[in-house]
């Protein structure tokens, strides 16, 4: 008889996916035996996947305890360019590749996630999944792969621009502008709608930030 348990994730996807969502946020201690406990797997795989993610940079050392790792200003600084250039090309090879299905989808997301404003939360889950879509769009399999890289560090950040009064309804403008030009096949303004979405995102993040220091 063929085995039909659904295959559990190991821990290494688990203690990412828990980064990603905010469950674990940057400065927060992680400790292998309360992660074992919580996740329901041994001790082993989680010791395995601290490792891996350290390598990573996902975490860091404090001592000998391993904490989720933060990004100063200019490490910011540099995540949001190399983030600018690889979405903008995305956009650009999404306005060549995507299928009219593709772009059916993204514009069904804009509309669903106009009923997220109130939940900066929930928007900004959403958002990801938008900017994942685009990145499938483009259809280049090692361009979704490194994108994939600088939004497991987007996840560094503690705070999202989404939250900000205002911000969430705006990003919603840029993202229908985006597939406008996806949808009229349009690469170069797809990617400076793109690029100047993240470039808004950005500033918005630095004024916030600066209002809380």
């Amino acid at each position: 008889m063929a085995d039909l348990r659904v295959p559990q994730k190991d821990a290494y996807v688990l203690l990412l996916e828990a980064i990603d969502s905010g469950l674990y946020k940057p400065g927060d201690r992680l400790v292998e035996n309360e992660l074992a406990e919580r996740f329901g797997v041994s001790r082993t795989p989680i010791r395995e996947a601290l490792q891996r993610l350290e390598t990573q940079s996902m975490l860091t050392r404090d001592g000998r305890s391993l904490i989720v790792a933060s990004l100063d200003h200019n490490q910011m600084a540099e995540l949001y360019v190399v983030r600018a250039e690889l979405e903008g090309l995305a956009a650009a090879l999404a306005a060549r590749h995507a299928t009219v299905e593709e772009i059916r989808v993204l514009r069904r997301m804009i509309d669903q996630d106009r009923e997220r404003l109130d939940d900066p939360a929930a928007l900004s889950r959403a958002n990801r999944r938008f900017h994942k879509q685009i990145h499938l769009a483009s259809h280049n399999m090692f361009l979704v792969q490194q994108l994939d890289l600088v939004h497991r560090s987007m996840a560094l950040l503690a705070t999202t621009s989404l939250a900000v009064e205002g911000r969430g309804r705006d990003a919603l403008a840029e993202h229908a502008r985006i597939v406008d030009a996806l949808e009229a096949r349009d690469e170069t303004a797809a990617r400076a709608a793109l690029q100047a979405h993240i470039s808004t995102a950005y500033e918005t993040r630095l004024s916030h930030d600066s209002t809380r220091r």
